[in-house]
């Protein structure tokens, strides 16, 4: 007995795909198959309406057509800034889609990342993806000088062999200090990462920006640096709310930061964001887990994922074919997700005195 139709649905095919798109079944193709006389609006839209129609490609007609699966290997560590779950769920489709195998290594220290970096290099993976490390400049230099092709999401230094996924961190920073500015203050605390760290000194740059824009002066006295850490976090808002004129808002360069200043605030019974507004950097779980849930930049991790792993496929397979090559720069776009941690300042009375006049 014949199953019917709609007991037995139809699986999405190229052409499906291409209708969708608006586009050619040819240039879906030259799409999947890293293509890159395909334009970066085109691709986008080819891989929305993959995702859409949940379709993925055949692995056996690729296998009988010759092309060899790809290996793909990541290494990321915990300085990610963002959404660490929605960038491998991104990293894992996008990988389906392009028939490629992933293998994934954690580097929790800088003492680690030699040794994961060996270990993914001589599992003869085609190509890397690198997220921020403990050292991340070391690593990309280990990669770039293991001729290996690679590309770093959401990091700062680049060799210019290895290329990069990422917001425009200056930008971004801008966009979040014109937001404070517009809110109404003026007084703005600024808790940051090392300053060595590139990334770190982009957001710094777009935030001097703003205020250079708006005539507002700097004081070096509102300005706290150290390490992206939950402590130092701490540490710094607490000199930042001790101040005889403190700041009515801090402007932070990772979610970490921001939780941190927070809490010290709250610990000094101040309210946010009645009394203190604070704002992050990333977007990650921790975000929303805090109360007030907090005010952020938004990276969007699993679309970093999937630009990553569609540049990386296309770069390993031009030089399989001979093809010579230059790494790609690729800029994502930010979203500033506003919550429950900012507000206008609040104006509060001015003591007065009258002046008594005797006649």
């Amino acid at each position: 007995m014949k199953r019917s139709a709609a007991a037995s649905p139809a699986r999405p095919t190229m052409s499906d795909v291409a209708a969708l798109a608006g586009v050619s079944p040819i240039t879906v193709s030259r799409v999947m198959n890293g293509n890159g006389r395909v334009d970066a609006r085109t691709r986008s839209r080819v891989d929305d309406a993959m995702a859409s129609l949940r379709y993925a490609p055949n692995r056996e007609a690729r296998r009988l057509a010759g092309r060899k699966a790809i290996r793909i290997g990541l290494l990321y560590g915990s300085r990610f800034a963002g959404d660490l779950g929605q960038f491998l769920i991104g990293l894992s489709n996008q990988a389906n889609v392009e028939s490629a195998q992933v293998l994934v290594e954690r580097c929790a220290s800088a003492a680690e990342e030699a040794g994961r970096l060996a270990s993914l290099i001589a599992s003869g993976v085609d190509g890397i993806i690198l997220t921020p490390l403990a050292d991340t400049g070391h690593a990309l230099a280990v990669v770039a000088a293991a001729g290996i092709p690679a590309i770093a999401v959401g990091c700062g230094p680049s060799d210019r062999r290895v290329g990069t996924v990422g917001i425009d961190d200056e930008r971004a920073a801008y966009h979040m200090t014109r937001h404070l500015l517009s809110l109404g203050h003026r007084r703005i605390g600024v808790i940051a990462g090392a300053p060595d760290d590139v990334t770190v000194a982009r957001r710094l740059a777009g935030h001097r920006f703003a205020l250079d824009a708006m005539g507002i002066a700097r004081d070096g006295a509102l300005l706290k640096t150290g390490q992206s850490s939950y402590r130092c976090g701490q540490d710094a808002a607490g000199c930042l709310l001790d101040l005889a004129n403190p700041p009515t808002a801090i402007f932070t360069t990772g979610d970490d930061l921001a939780a941190a200043g927070i809490a010290a605030a709250q610990r000094r019974g101040l309210d946010i964001p009645g009394d203190l507004t604070v704002t992050g950097f990333g977007d990650g779980m921790l975000a929303t887990t805090i109360w007030p849930a907090l005010t952020t930049i938004r990276q969007p991790g699993a679309g970093m994922a999937r630009a990553a792993v569609r540049s990386l496929v296309r770069t390993v397979y031009r030089i399989q074919r001979g093809v010579e090559c230059t790494p790609e720069h690729l800029r994502i776009e930010h979203e500033l997700v506003r919550r429950q941690s900012d507000a206008a300042p609040r104006v509060r009375p001015q003591r007065s005195w009258e002046t008594v006049t005797e006649v």
